[in-house]
């Protein structure tokens, strides 16, 4: 989806510096967004004022190249250093991530198959670079999905890193946030499929400071490759036309996960109350024509 991804992961680095009377800490907080989050388009707007697209990158068929293009829509030159990185999800659409010597028996990471350049860029502001991708598979290359994220991380300038600690301070601490965006780097290999249900369709009353129900489900993949896609709720009263209440854009559901709970935050037309009719869901996929790959529906009594 393309959506907007929470930070993922759990890097957090501890810096040390000695003077002649005191030590200085400095913590650097580095905050991963990623894959698995919202989009808006086929762009994303990065924290740091870098603009990635696409942000989702799949090699199948006989597709070997692939371009990525970042953008510095800031007003300061920035430098971003750019990695491999894989990430496990959760049912909830949560991401953390893993060493590969903690993959899973179903877990398969793309890094080794793909050469990129460059490694680190430099953006003055509005200014563009493009990071070009190539695929090389190994001659025995089992069937299958492979996945790792491309993670753009920004290197913050001399101004922002801690300086040398005062002396007549025994103490000092310094926060320096690094920020950075993953996005999925995708490859199919040999033959791949997957099918996609939806269940559990529940409606939720607002709480706390919500002002609006919600519609929560869960998304159930079988097959060996991941799912992609967009969601939208639409109210069909028993009387009168149907209304669209609710959207959410790029989900995934990333492989070897079979189940994620989901939900959407509904907002009814003036003059339309969630009775007396039905909640129909639908799940799209944007890369085949807004091809419905799963669908289901909730009565409203």
């Amino acid at each position: 989806m393309p959506t907007p991804q929470k930070p993922s992961g759990s890097p957090v680095a501890l810096v040390e510096r000695c003077g002649r009377a005191a030590r200085s800490l400095c913590v650097l907080f580095i905050f991963l967004c990623g894959s698995l989050a919202t989009a808006v388009g086929n762009a994303q707007s990065g924290l740091g004022d870098l603009l990635i697209t696409p942000t989702r990158i799949v090699f199948e068929g006989r597709q070997r190249t692939a371009e990525i293009t970042l953008v510095n829509t800031g007003h300061s030159t920035a430098t971003y250093r750019i990695a491999f990185v894989n990430l496990r999800m959760n049912e909830k659409g949560g991401t953390v991530e893993i060493g590969a010597t903690e993959a899973g028996p179903d877990e398969r990471f793309a890094e080794d198959l793909i050469r990129y350049s460059p490694r680190q860029v430099l953006l003055e502001p509005q200014v563009g670079q493009t990071v070009r991708m190539q695929l090389r598979l190994p001659a025995d290359l089992a069937p299958g999905e492979y996945r790792s994220h491309l993670l753009f991380r920004a290197v913050p300038t001399p101004e922002a890193t801690a300086k040398d600690a005062d002396p007549a301070a025994d103490f000092r601490v310094q926060l320096t946030a690094i920020y950075g965006i993953s996005i999925p780097i995708i490859v199919r290999h040999g033959e791949t499929s997957a099918t996609t249900t939806l269940s559990e369709l529940a409606l939720v009353p607002p709480t706390g400071s919500e002002t609006t129900p919600s519609l929560r489900f869960g998304i159930h993949r079988a097959g060996n490759r991941s799912v992609y896609g967009n969601l939208t709720a639409t109210f069909v009263p028993a009387v009168g036309k149907p209304s669209v209440v609710g959207i959410v854009n790029g989900v995934a559901v990333y492989t070897p996960n079979v189940l994620r709970l989901a939900g959407i935050a509904l907002r009814a037309p003036p003059g339309v109350t969630f009775t007396k009719g039905r909640l129909h869901l639908a799940y799209t996929r944007q890369e085949k024509g807004n091809e419905t790959i799963a669908e289901a529906d909730l009565l409203v009594p």
